[in-house]
């Protein structure tokens, strides 16, 4: 059996997203992703959570709450230690560190522009187990209107740099690379040797943005415009469609109003 995908403290790790009508968005997307479910929760205890699959490896979750909207978490070693790091860095704890039973520790936290995400110390469930792949998470992408002021809070909480040879739009954690190279991925630096330096260490998007600041979860799809008619057909709502120099996306929304984005990955000829 392999072993699982693992995440250095500093990588986003998870997703998962919040509905009213749990059902409802087994039904969405499931229909949408391919996503099977079963609830991780212990008979008896109060609520759901639900992790989706693909093809049998975890993929995502959906929880039942009063907001329907997507999170991204980052792992890392001691969840207390990392949340005060976020407060003396000019961020906020929404939600104090707590067990999320046998599968880790969490906190809620906002950074000092308003973006909302997780921090998850892992025990059982280190993180995704399949990514990059259709049906799957491909990344998460920070939208924020002072990108300085971003980058100086990331920086000094988990240690991400923004390089110049990648252009503003990446987050690296330098030494991401060797660790996939050391686990999952063996080939990284071979296959990515005609990239610029420090590709292999990007773990997260950045886009200077006029709106509120808020994390994107980006989910890769085979095909951009059968995925936006498929999310119509279930129920949910297209809101943009852009294509870029390598990818066709569009911002969707699911039935209860959860925005995220799909990407079709076309690179140049």
């Amino acid at each position: 059996m392999p072993e699982p995908r693992t995440y250095p403290a500093g990588v986003p790790c998870w997703v998962d997203v919040t509905a009213p009508d749990l059902e409802a968005a087994t039904r969405f997307y499931g229909g949408l992703f391919g996503w099977e479910f079963h609830d991780a929760m212990p008979p008896g205890a109060p609520g759901a959570y639900l992790i989706a699959t693909l093809d049998g490896e975890d993929a995502a979750a959906l929880a039942a709450g009063d907001r329907a909207e997507w999170m991204s978490y980052i792992a890392t070693e001691g969840v207390d230690a990392t949340a005060t790091a976020v407060a003396n860095a000019g961020g906020r704890v929404l939600e104090a560190p707590e067990d999320a039973g046998p599968g880790g520790r969490m906190a809620t936290c906002a950074d000092p522009q308003g973006a909302v995400f997780r921090l998850w110390q892992p025990r059982r469930r280190p993180g995704a187990q399949v990514a990059n792949v259709p049906g799957a998470w491909n990344f998460s992408d920070l939208h924020a209107p002072d990108p300085a002021a971003a980058q100086r809070f990331y920086r000094d909480v988990f240690g991400w740099e923004v390089s110049a040879d990648l252009g503003a739009g990446m987050f690296r954690l330098p030494g991401y690379g060797d660790h996939l190279a050391s686990t999952i991925d063996p080939g990284i630096h071979e296959r990515q040797a005609s990239a610029p330096p420090g590709f292999a260490d990007v773990v997260a998007g950045f886009t200077p943005s006029d709106e509120s600041a808020r994390w994107w979860i980006i989910f890769t799809v085979a095909d951009r415009d059968d995925a936006v008619a498929q999310v119509e057909a279930l129920g949910g709502r297209v809101h943009s469609a852009t294509d870029t120099a390598w990818t066709r996306e569009a911002i969707v929304a699911d039935p209860a109003g959860a925005k995220f984005v799909v990407s079709q990955f076309t690179p140049p000829e």
